[in-house]
């Protein structure tokens, strides 16, 4: 099979795509043949060796993916050869097959294409979870979301719509401000143009209830400046690349709650609300709920997809067809 290949950590340029052995199946595994996978920000983190997780060399990098089952192991009942499905794996995904626990596997929701369905999991998950596992979202709070037109960032405008949210979108050009205000933002703000910080007061009035950040650096503390007193803050991620460092006294002064939110440790901590989080998701799909596919590549221009989400210039989510 042909797969897109970390022989050495570095960026997107240093990836070579090769032949690799077919995968076998294991006793509880499955063969999936990769149809469409999404590419996810700490998939740029872990071929360059920055991850929280080191996976050692040599690696197929990506998480996310969906396909046809091929094969399964001898124990396997959940699936079977011919089905399509949707699945995750730490890496592995950006190749033209992958063997992975049947049990990480499940049915492709109808409504949702493979491509949709490859999107969907790590964003949708990462949004919800933040905006209402972690984030505690009520009704009518307004929420800023960082970072808006990303993959992350989308789904957060998109789902907190949904769930009753006043949604105040920072993005970095009116063009993808358009975006989200497709997806049901109410306000945008062109943060290279405007101050974040005054013109989230000024559109509140009070503040911001909720402020998701998968982005990081300047505008971290930027935002937080604005947020509501007793207001929640959720770190997400630093696709930014700057690690913010928000003075304790603004903490002190607004009351805040600064949370961090992190989908391998709140599945391990609080498992019963993340699969009740999960049947929310799945239930949103079968009413319509779809992510937002901003562009596809094909697995010899995979090195240029991942460095068209490096260099933020995506809107929503890309995906690598193999």
């Amino acid at each position: 099979m042909r797969a897109l290949v970390c022989e050495q950590y570095g960026p997107p340029s240093t990836l070579v795509i090769t032949d690799l052995p077919d995968p076998v199946a294991g006793p509880d595994e499955a063969v999936v043949a990769i149809r469409a996978a999404a590419i996810n920000f700490p998939d740029l983190l872990i071929i360059e060796n920055l991850y929280q997780v080191s996976i050692p060399v040599p690696f197929v990098p990506g998480s996310e993916f969906a396909g046809e089952v091929i094969s399964v192991g001898a124990d396997v009942t959940n699936v079977r050869p011919g089905d399509l499905v949707m699945g995750g794996s730490f890496v592995g995904s950006f190749a033209e097959q992958i063997a992975v626990k049947a049990s990480s596997l499940k049915p492709i929701p109808s409504g949702l294409t493979l491509d949709q369905a490859a999107a969907f999991s790590v964003t949708y998950r990462t949004a919800y979870h933040s905006l209402v596992t972690i984030g505690e979202l009520q009704d009518g709070d307004w929420v800023v979301v960082l970072g808006a037109a990303g993959g992350v960032g989308t789904a957060a405008v998109d789902l907190a719509t949904r769930l009753g949210a006043r949604v105040i979108a920072v993005a970095s050009s009116d063009e993808r401000l358009g975006i989200c205000r497709e997806l049901g933002a109410v306000e945008g703000i062109n943060y290279t143009t405007e101050n974040v910080k005054e013109r989230i007061k000024a559109i509140t009035g009070s503040g911001a209830d909720l402020i998701i950040d998968p982005v990081g650096g300047p505008l971290a503390e930027e935002s937080y400046r604005a947020i509501a007193w007793g207001g929640r803050f959720v770190v997400v991620g630093f696709a930014q690349g700057d690690i913010p460092r928000i003075p304790l006294n603004l903490v002190l002064l607004k009351g805040g709650i600064i949370k961090g939110f992190e989908i391998r440790t709140v599945s391990e901590h609080l498992p019963e609300q993340v699969a009740a989080g999960d049947r929310v998701l799945d239930a949103m799909t079968a009413q319509g709920l779809v992510p937002h596919v901003s562009d596809a590549f094909s697995l010899e221009q995979a090195r240029e997809a991942l460095q068209c989400v490096a260099d933020r210039r995506s809107t929503g989510k890309v995906l690598i067809r193999p």
